[in-house]
Order: structure tokens, then sequence, then C-alpha cells
């Protein structure tokens, strides 16, 4: 049995998929039964959450293997779980953010949390996906309501990695048991990035070539201004400042580091921008004509 913590989210929904595609055995830990209506029928849910230790111990009875994801809590109370049901091997979800040297804020809270994995005892394989596609989905507003995108990196690029990818690299380690394979996987750290190092610009154009329609980069005055943007809610002060300092090396960046890694592990190249874009289209046009 495989557990999938954060299963309704971008990765964990298409790890569920990937997994009861292949006729896994899978439990899912949702918070919100409602929001678990897309997940496979045959996908066993529990309810949960890793911030609550007491509710976590139905969840885990009789797995063996773990994806977990947390949102800044509850990696302690998971791991806890984890070594009390005997979990025999951890999959856990990080960043390439704690790549960076000096480790940005970013990177040292996911560092915070490998730490808390390494230090359980169980084995486990520490995924670290640089930026997801999906974060474009945070320009919808403006390109549907105004056909523009804040831009607060400018030359910088990144190599922005599909959901889909990085659910697939950790279906297959969760799945390839063997004594050899597991051994390959086990204790090892992957860095997951997409093929293509693009500028926002590149991106919007993408974008507008799907939709059929002219999107404008407007250069953000202040990364606040983007942010704002992004978050018209607001965020925490920390978060904030985390979130700008990851602009500033963004746009310092104006190569984009990539790493070969989905290749090596799936035996093809990642998704483009342009086929993740396709499969979203929808979110980007006007309601009227969606």
């Amino acid at each position: 049995m495989i557990l999938i913590t954060g299963a309704t989210g971008n990765i964990g929904h298409e790890l569920v998929r990937e997994l009861d595609t292949k006729g896994v055995e899978v439990r899912t830990l949702i918070r919100d039964p409602a929001r678990a209506t897309a997940l496979p029928a045959r996908a066993d849910r529990v309810v949960g959450d890793l911030d609550e230790p007491a509710t976590l111990a139905p969840a885990f009875a009789g797995v063996d293997k773990l994806f977990l994801l947390t949102p800044g809590i509850g990696t302690d109370h998971a791991v806890a779980a984890a070594k009390a049901a005997g979990v025999s091997h951890i999959v856990h979800l990080s960043s390439a953010n704690v790549l960076g040297d000096p480790m940005p804020a970013m990177g040292r809270w996911h560092h915070e949390r490998e730490e808390i994995v390494r230090a359980c005892g169980i084995p486990a394989t520490i995924l670290r996906p640089g930026g997801f596609m999906t974060n474009a989905l945070e320009w919808a507003p403006t390109i549907r309501e105004e056909g523009y995108v804040l831009d607060p990196v400018g030359p910088g690029r990144y190599a922005p990695i599909d959901p889909v990818d990085i659910a697939a690299v950790a279906a297959l380690v969760l799945t390839q048991s063997t004594q050899s394979t597991q051994s390959t996987h086990q204790n090892k750290e992957y860095v997951l990035t997409g093929d293509e190092a693009l500028t926002v610009t590149e991106q919007a154009q993408i974008i507008a070539a799907t939709i059929g329609r002219t999107i404008e980069v407007r250069e953000a005055l202040t990364p606040a201004q983007a942010i704002r943007s992004r978050f018209p809610d607001g965020v925490p002060q920390a978060l904030a400042d985390a979130i700008i300092e990851g602009f500033t090396l963004m746009r310092a960046d104006i190569v984009g580091f990539r790493t070969d890694t989905v290749e090596n592990l799936l035996g093809r190249k990642p998704q483009t921008f342009a086929h993740w874009c396709a499969r979203n289209a929808d979110a980007f046009r006007p309601a009227a004509n969606a």
C-alpha cells in the first residue's frame, strides 16, 4: 500500500492517477473529502491532517511506502506516524531551492524538512523540482480579463517542469520495488527540471499562440507589485520576502538551470511548456470563449 499526501494538489492528483493506471493499491490522506471527488474511484480515501497527529494512525495502517508532500507543517508528525506504521520507504517532495549557495529562504525551509526526513531512519528518496509549469496559472486572471502578464524577472530564464513529469518520476521510484532498484533510488536526491529554459516573455508568447490571443508583457515596476498581482489577498511578510528574493535570483540567471534527470529516469524528454498549455488552454481564455 502506498500512501499519498497532498493528493488533491497539482502533483498529488497526477501521482494518484498515474499509480491507479498502473494498478497499484493507493491510499490518499485528505483533509476535505469534497476536494477529493476528482480522484480515481479505486483510490482509498482517509480523512486526516498532518498537523493533527491523532488523526494519522488510520491513514498509515498497513502502509509500506509514503509520498510525503507537506505545506510547511506536519513533516515531523508524518515521519513519526510512518515509523510507527513500519513504512519502509519515503519519497519526499522538496525543492531545487535547497541547491542555492548561499541557500535562499525558500531553500532553507525545504532543507529543514529534508533533515527531518533523513533523521527519521527510514530510507528515503528526495525529489527536488524547480518551478512548476502550473505556476503560470497565476497569470490567468490578468490574461483572461485584460490580456497581460506582469514580468518581475526580465531576462531571467528557468526551465519549468510539468507536474505530470514530477508525478511520473515519483511513481517510478515508488513502484520499482525489487531489491536492486530499491537500492538505486533509496537515499538519493533527484533534481528535476523541464528541458526548456524560458523567460516570462517566451512563456507568454507560447500561451498566446495556444489561445490565439495577443498577450502583453508588462515589466513589474517593483517585485512587490508582482506579488500583489499574484496574491491579491496578501501573504505573510516572511513569504513575501522569500518570493522577492526568488525573483532577484531568477532575474540574475540568464542561462536557466536545467538537469537531464527526468529523461535519464523516464527514458523520454520532459513535457514541453506548449504541451502543458494545450492541456490547460481554457484556464487562460475569457469565460465567454471557454
